[in-house]
Order: C-alpha cells, then sequence, then structure tokens
C-alpha cells in the first residue's frame, strides 16, 4: 500500500503538467491509472477501518451480552468477507496485460460444419457471458459459415481487466455429443480454439503496410444487431504472419479499416512479443500460441453431461448453463490455480 500512495502522489503530480493533454492517449491513460490507484487505496482504508470497528464492537457485545448487536455484528461481518473476497479476486488480476481490454478470436477446426457449429456455441457462450456480467463488448468480426455456425468471430472487450479476466480461455475447447448433422445420429468430437489478444492504449509497433494485403467485402452472417450488411466490411492479412484482422460492425468503410488496422496492429504486435518470450524462456505458460493439441476444457453432451477444465480439475454437469454463459466458476478457478503458482515460484 505504501508503493502504490507513493504511485499516486507521482502521478498526480504529473497530471497537473499543463501540456498532458497535447497527447490524450497518455493523458487519458493517466488518468484512468489515478483513478484505479484511488479506488484501490480507498478500497484498502474503508475495509481496514470495518475491521477495527467490529474489533471494537465485538468487545462491547461480549461485555453487553446483546443478541441485537451480536447479530448486526455476523451481518457486517458477511459483507466484509465479500468485500475482502473482491480485493482478493482482483489482486489476482495483476499481471502485466491483466488490466488490458482485449480482443477474443474464435476459430472452429478441422471438422467442417460439426465444428463450425460448436464455434458458433462458443460465441454464444461468451456473449451470454459479457452480458450476464455486465461486461462492456462489441462484436466486430462475424463470418458466417455456409451451412450451419461460423468460420470465425472476434469480439472487443473493454471493460476493466478484460484480458486477466480472460486468459483463462486461451486454448482448444473440445465437445463431445451426438451430431445434429449426422443422420446416423452419431457420436462426434470436435475443437475450436480461442485466442486472447490484449489492447495497449499505446502500441508500440511499426505495422508496415507494404506487408499488408486490403481487401474489401459485403457484411454477411447472422450476427443480429452485431452485423452492419453493407459493402463496407475490410479484411486485413499481414502476409509474414499469415495473420487476418476483418471488422464489418462499423457504419463506414473508412471506419472498418481504422478498426481493422487497430486489430491487426495489436495481433501481430502480440505474435512478435510472443515470439521472443518464447526464445528467451521456452517453458512459455498460458500465453503460448494455441495449438491443437493444447486443449484446455472439455463439453461432453452424450453420452453423460459434464464440463471440466483440464487444468484445474474443476467440473460440473449443469452444461446447459455453461453454454449459457455460467462460466464465472472456470475463470475464478484459473486465476486462483495460476496465482498459487506464481506465489510458490517466486518462493
Amino acid at each position: 500500500m505504501e508503493a502504490k500512495t507513493e504511485e499516486l502522489f507521482v502521478l498526480e503530480k504529473d497530471s497537473a503538467d499543463p501540456n498532458l493533454w497535447n497527447d490524450q492517449d497518455k493523458a487519458q491513460s493517466m488518468m484512468k491509472k489515478i483513478g484505479n490507484l484511488r479506488d484501490l487505496l480507498e478500497s484498502w482504508k474503508n475495509v481496514s477501518a470495518t475491521c477495527d470497528d467490529l474489533a471494537e464492537l465485538y468487545e462491547m457485545s461480549k461485555a453487553e451480552e446483546s443478541a441485537d448487536l451480536t447479530a448486526s455484528i455476523d451481518e457486517d461481518i458477511g459483507a466484509l468477507k465479500a468485500k475482502v473476497e473482491e480485493m482478493e479476486f482482483k489482486k489476482m488480476l495483476n499481471g502485466p496485460d491483466d488490466g488490458c481490454a482485449c480482443l477474443l478470436s474464435i476459430h472452429p477446426g478441422a471438422g467442417g460444419t460439426e465444428s463450425q457449429d460448436w464455434a458458433l456455441m462458443l460465441f454464444r457462450m461468451y456473449t451470454h457471458f459479457f452480458e450476464r456480467e455486465k461486461m462492456d463488448f462489441k462484436v466486430v468480426d462475424y463470418q458466417e459459415a455456409e451451412d450451419a455456425g461460423l468460420k470465425s468471430a472476434t469480439i472487443e472487450v473493454t471493460c476493466e481487466n478484460a484480458y486477466g479476466l480472460l486468459r483463462s480461455e486461451i486454448g482448444v475447447h473440445r465437445l463431445v455429443r451426438i451430431s445434429p448433422f449426422d443422420a446416423n445420429a452419431r457420436r462426434h468430437t470436435s475443437f475450436t480454439a480461442v485466442y486472447l489478444y490484449p489492447e495497449h492504449e499505446d502500441v508500440e509497433f511499426d505495422l508496415d503496410m507494404a506487408d499488408v494485403r486490403v481487401d474489401t467485402y459485403r457484411s454477411s452472417g447472422a450476427g443480429g444487431q452485431y452485423i452492419n450488411k453493407t459493402d463496407s466490411a475490410v479484411r486485413m492479412t499481414h502476409i509474414p504472419t499469415g495473420i487476418v484482422a476483418s471488422c464489418q460492425t462499423e457504419r463506414s468503410q473508412i471506419q472498418n479499416r481504422e478498426t481493422a488496422y487497430k486489430m491487426l496492429k495489436t495481433m501481430v504486435a502480440e505474435h512478435y512479443r510472443l515470439e521472443e518470450e518464447a526464445k528467451r524462456d521456452a517453458r512459455m505458460a498460458e500465453k503460448k500460441k494455441v495449438e491443437w493439441g493444447s486443449q484446455i476444457r472439455s463439453y461432453v453432451l452424450q453420452p453423460y453431461q459434464m464440463v471440466k477444465d483440464l487444468r484445474t480439475g474443476v467440473e460440473t454437469s449443469d452444461t446447459a448453463g455453461v453454454l449459457d454463459g455460467k462460466i464465472k466458476p472456470f475463470i475464478n478457478a484459473y486465476l486462483l490455480s495460476t496465482s498459487l503458482g506464481e506465489n510458490v515460484s517466486n518462493g
């Protein structure tokens, strides 16, 4: 807390510079950081004061033997516990990218219609989760498959700690079910990969447009309110890496082009950053490039119903609830496991 108090003091001093707002992005980033630090310090102050007050009330209750006072203390302790748990959860989101907004991309694996339908199911799971948790998000690209499902989708999530909350989803998701597309009603296994890219407000990366192919096309897909069906969609391909960024949800081709450029810059910068990280550290943890063997979660609908996270062991038979966006227990367990792992490693 002492270090954070000092950091806040320095930032507030720097924010008084009259030239700060010459750089809007830098100024907004600084003010956001100041706001977050103030909230954290105020929460800590309130929790500490509440602990002291409850300790005094507890001593009073022992002397007075008041049932009403004891009941009131119990209620206050319950509220305090919830607040402390919330602060502990936020403490887990302390990685260098955890506070960032992010791009979540969904790509079906081999398997044609079956995998594409599974990709659509995951898309719905995530959008329902964002709505359930009141997280700010925008579908920036939605490529409908020809028969059913989707070819790919990208969602921008802009709420606080978006990347930190969702890094548990990076990897391959496996579905086992009786295929609705199989006339013989056989059981099929499908795979879909989920990628996550942190969106830094000031990405220090020079994207050479000579390496980028730009295509325009007509927006399409069953994206409902997410899709603006005009001739303004833009697809950008970074030729050296093969990374593709598309946008079809803005009102004009110029806006779609700007958004696609921003997405591509974020994705390519992250690609090269992870590549450098891999050279320095061959052990790379959860941020490694997703490979088709890196399954993180299994969703079994037949012959029994079970969703199990293969990293934490957390499982549930409420498959319908999970596919409707109830994935918070998996996220919490993953964050707790990685936080404990880091503490053990640092120890």
